[in-house]
């Protein structure tokens, strides 16, 4: 996953649309002999299935932007970010990476930034015998100095089995709150930072959230394991 990941985001540059973005990732989930996770997968409450295998959303868009159906081509100064699951001897693991399409806006850098530190302090405190809400505690306190909206309505999961399984892990929280941690546990963090508003908008395409003011946001994920000690981080290099 983290290879792929790697890869595609180092094809990201100005003039590059998304489709050929989610054909790459598609042809080295397949060549690899895995599966993309979210092709023709059908989340509860969804009209269709997810049309692609990779997520890619550009600008205001925040998370489930449709990378084949309205083509999107990528324009210097954009970010992108882009979110793939993958299916792996039965398993299942979730990860996305924001990136910049070329020279971007330091407020663009920033924000990337942020949210990738944000995603690492609340991995940080993944612990077994820490809570569900230690996680979104220590998300939330590093984020909120910046004055950036973390989206509430939609948060990090249980995964494994499946694309989603139990527990919400939300990216907001009280320190001691929410199901306790126990090693075994397999999820899927992932905040979403937005430069302004955290009220999120959701297409008529029916996957596609943005944010509601039009600004920018941010997203990163890691599939993790939690252990006694410090959680394992199932998708890096």
């Amino acid at each position: 996953m983290a290879e792929i990941m790697a890869t595609i985001s180092e094809r990201v540059m100005p003039g590059i649309s998304s489709s050929e973005l989610n054909d790459f990732a598609e042809i080295m989930a397949i060549e690899n002999g895995d599966k993309p996770a979210f092709l023709n997968y059908k989340p509860y409450g969804a009209k269709r299935p997810y049309p692609a295998s990779l997520c890619v959303s550009v600008n205001e868009e925040i998370v489930h932007g449709i990378p084949n159906e309205t083509e999107k081509i990528l324009k210097e100064g954009d970010i992108v970010s882009l979110d793939m699951g993958l299916v792996h001897k039965g398993l299942i693991t979730d990860m996305a990476v924001t990136v910049p399409v070329g020279k971007v806006d330091d407020s663009a850098r920033k924000l990337i930034e942020v949210c990738r530190e944000s995603l690492m302090k609340g991995v940080e405190s993944a612990r077994g015998g820490n809570t569900i809400g230690d996680i979104g505690f220590a998300i939330e306190r590093f984020v909120r100095p910046f004055s950036y909206g973390i989206v509430r309505e939609l948060a990090g999961h249980g995964v494994g089995y499946k694309v989603h399984e139990e527990p919400f892990v939300p990216n907001f929280g009280k320190r001691g709150k929410g199901e306790k941690l126990k090693p075994g546990m397999v999820l899927a963090i992932e905040p979403m930072v937005n430069e302004g508003t955290e009220k999120i908008i959701l297409d008529e395409d029916g996957y596609t959230y943005s944010t509601a003011d039009c600004k920018r946001s941010a997203h990163f994920e890691h599939t993790i394991l939690i252990t006694k000690g410090e959680a394992e981080i199932l998708t890096k290099l």
